[in-house]
C-alpha cells in the first residue's frame, strides 16, 4: 500500500442515541471529518456512504464524494470505496484514476456461492435476496420479495408497478424513489423532447437517428 501519514475510515452503520444523532448524521459527520482532513499521502477507507438516507439522495452524496477524494488537491487520494450504488461504476469512465472491482459470485441452482475473489471490473447485482435467505429470512418472504424485485425491474413505472401483483394489501404505497434505473423507452422519449432539430445539420440528424435506433433494439416490449 505505500507509506500513508494516517488511514481514514468509515466503516459500520451506528446511531448516537445519547446526543440524539440518526445514523445518516453520524455516517455524515466522520465523512465531513475526512474530507476535511486527509492528504494525497493518506488512506481512506469508505464503506456504503449515503445509505442512511433516500436512494437518490445518497447516491448523489456518494457520486460527490468520490469525486472529490479523486480530485483532491489535484492529485487524489488513495482510496478504497465500497458502494451498492452500482450507477458508480460510471464514474471509471471520465476518471482516469478511478478502477472498479467486486468479488466474484456463482450461481448455481438458485444459490449463490462466494468465491472470496476480487475480480476486475463492475457488477449491476448486489444479490440481497439470496444474502436475505442465507440469513434465515422465511421462505414466504423470500418468494414475495423475487416478485416484487421481477415486478419493479420490469415496470416503467418503478415500485407503483407493484398493483398488479396479487396481495391483499400493495406493501409500498404512495411514491416511492425505486424509479431510480428508468425504463429505455421512456429515456429515448426524454432525449427526442431535448433535440433541437432547428440546430441540427443534416448528417447530425442522420447520427442521431442511428444513435436512437441502437438505443432502440436493446429494448424489450
Amino acid at each position: 500500500m505505500g507509506i500513508t501519514d494516517r488511514i481514514f475510515t468509515r466503516v459500520g452503520a451506528l446511531d448516537n442515541l445519547s446526543q440524539g444523532q440518526s445514523t445518516f448524521m453520524v455516517e455524515m459527520q466522520e465523512t465531513a471529518n475526512i474530507l476535511n482532513s486527509a492528504t494525497r499521502q493518506s488512506l481512506v477507507i469508505m464503506d456504503e456512504i449515503g445509505r442512511g438516507t433516500s436512494t437518490f439522495d445518497g447516491l448523489s452524496i456518494a457520486w460527490a464524494v468520490a469525486e472529490y477524494l479523486h480530485d483532491l488537491k489535484g492529485n487524489g487520494v488513495k482510496t478504497l470505496f465500497a458502494t451498492h450504488y452500482h450507477e458508480l461504476t460510471e464514474l471509471a469512465i471520465s476518471m482516469p484514476r478511478v478502477k472498479n472491482y467486486n468479488i466474484a459470485v456463482k450461481e448455481w441452482n438458485d444459490e449463490i456461492i462466494f468465491l472470496r475473489k476480487l475480480v476486475e471490473g463492475g457488477t449491476n447485482r448486489s444479490y440481497g435476496i439470496q444474502v436475505a435467505r442465507l440469513a434465515g429470512i422465511p421462505r414466504d418472504v423470500i418468494t414475495r420479495a423475487k416478485k416484487i424485485l421481477y415486478q419493479i425491474e420490469n415496470s416503467s413505472h418503478g415500485a407503483q408497478g407493484l398493483s398488479v401483483l396479487p396481495q391483499a394489501e400493495n406493501p409500498l404505497k404512495g411514491p416511492v424513489q425505486l424509479n431510480l434505473f428508468q425504463h429505455s423507452s421512456h429515456l429515448i422519449i426524454e432525449k427526442l423532447q431535448r433535440i433541437d432539430i432547428s440546430k441540427m445539420t443534416p448528417l447530425d440528424a442522420l447520427n442521431c437517428l442511428n444513435d436512437l435506433q441502437d438505443e432502440v433494439k436493446d429494448i424489450v416490449i
